[in-house]
């Protein structure tokens, strides 16, 4: 079937559905496979919940139904049909990427286009090969901007992911010490992220940059550009402090913006945002009402206060510049008792040893009172003095004996470690 016959067929349907749990009626749902799971057995079942139409691509498991589609590859087929669906629509889309801070810069700059404009935005961090089309595919008539999230973790993932998104505009946050493992190297790292600037100098696009990171002007020289700095000359003025409450805020101008974020490393995520609104010409207070809106969740960022103790929860991810800069950003909080609960940072490579062990060697430079380190990685290190457990379950063990109370405490490591468990104990 060609692709504009199933753009047919998909128009004809209320939404696209790749997961039978959360299947809405009327959909178009697409059998994909992975490592441990093999969509195509759920295709008599789609249809039977009230998908309108399947798209298959293993015939051991036809559905005896008119409207299966038998394709080579589902997941191609997906990907081809958003990429089709993109280019029917002349309106800014968004494309961004980065070491750190994607998902938090992408949730506020769509709430301060959401103050002026219909906007599509990538859900959550479904920011792969997967969540890149079915994002996409949510792209109405009525749609005026579109704000795609990029995530990659080895060469050429943001090429592809640029060509199917088409981006016109493009910010990268920042390049760091993540993904190590697939990309080889923080070399490798930039080239990656560098593949959306890439994207855009080829199609004549425009790059949002930070103009206090040289790196992101070097990569993004001979591109449309529009700069934030902190810079008086800069073509957009930004400055930030911590107000007394903790929070951080952007002065442009006169006008002074105030978010519900705290650690300083959340400056630049906020200044893009701040800086995407002025490009589209959206009032000041539209988009003070915009930065305003947005709270952080899901163990991004978040500060939690229980009957026992403060707790600033950043347990949705780690890599060695976003934990370094908590930790910088931690010791300069102002609280009288402090405790550091680190996991283990994931997927580092050959980096893993050297990278651990610089973590460990700026906490023992710091003011900090007591440090918690969980996982192998950080039990490997030189941590004398330091209290170190194999994984989470064992902190829990030693949380419930050992009750900690009236402390502020920073919780920082990867995903795998699941820190957020401690919570309850906390």
């Amino acid at each position: 079937m060609k692709i504009a016959e199933l753009h047919q067929i998909f128009l004809s349907c209320k939404t696209v559905s790749t997961d039978t749990r959360t299947l809405p009626k009327d959909s178009l749902f697409f059998c994909l496979k992975g490592e441990n799971f093999n969509g195509n057995t759920f295709a008599k079942k789609a249809l039977e919940q009230g998908a309108s139409y399947v798209v298959y691509d293993d015939e051991e498991y036809t559905p005896e139904h008119e409207n299966a589609i038998l394709v080579e590859d589902s997941l191609a087929s997906l990907q081809a049909l958003a990429q089709f669906h993109r280019k029917q629509f002349d309106i800014p889309v968004i494309g961004l990427t980065g070491s750190n801070g994607k998902t938090t810069s992408k949730e506020l700059i769509k709430s301060v286009l959401e103050q002026n404009f219909e906007v599509v935005a990538t859900k959550g961090n479904l920011n792969n090969h997967i969540g890149v089309p079915l994002s996409l595919l949510n792209i109405k008539k009525s749609t005026e901007i579109v704000l795609i999230e990029m995530g990659a973790n080895h060469l050429k993932e943001i090429a592809f992911l640029a060509q199917l998104a088409a981006p016109t505009m493009g910010y990268i946050t920042n390049f760091g010490k993540a993904h190590l493992e697939g990309f080889g190297s923080l070399e490798g790292v930039i080239k990656g992220k560098s593949e959306l600037y890439d994207y855009l100098k080829e199609n004549k696009g425009t790059a949002i940059v930070n103009g206090d990171d040289q790196k992101q002007i070097q990569q993004s020289d001979g591109l449309n550009r529009y700069i934030f700095s902190f810079a008086k000359n800069a073509q957009n003025h930004l400055s930030n402090t911590v107000n007394e409450a903790g929070y951080c805020t952007v002065k442009t101008g006169d006008t002074t913006i105030t978010s519900q974020l705290t650690g300083t490393y959340n400056f630049d995520n906020i200044n893009a945002a701040v800086s995407i609104g002025k490009y589209f010409k959206i009032p000041l207070s539209k988009i003070q009402r915009g930065i305003a809106a947005y709270y952080p969740s899901n163990n991004r960022s978040q500060w939690i206060k229980t009957t026992k103790n403060n707790i600033l929860l950043d347990a949705y991810n780690a890599n060695p510049t976003s934990m370094s800069a908590a930790i910088k950003s931690f010791i300069n909080v102002d609280a009288k008792a402090k405790l550091i609960i680190l996991g283990d940072m994931l997927e580092l490579g050959q980096y893993a040893q050297s990278e651990h062990q610089a973590i460990v060697d700026t906490i023992k430079e710091s003011n900090i009172q007591d440090t918690i380190l969980v996982g192998p990685l950080f039990g490997s290190t030189n941590a004398e003095g330091f209290k170190c457990f194999d994984n989470t379950e064992s902190v829990k063990k030693h949380l419930a004996k050992q009750a900690i109370q009236d402390h502020t405490i920073l919780i920082k490591g990867s995903r795998g470690i699941a820190l957020e468990q401690l919570l309850d104990l906390l």
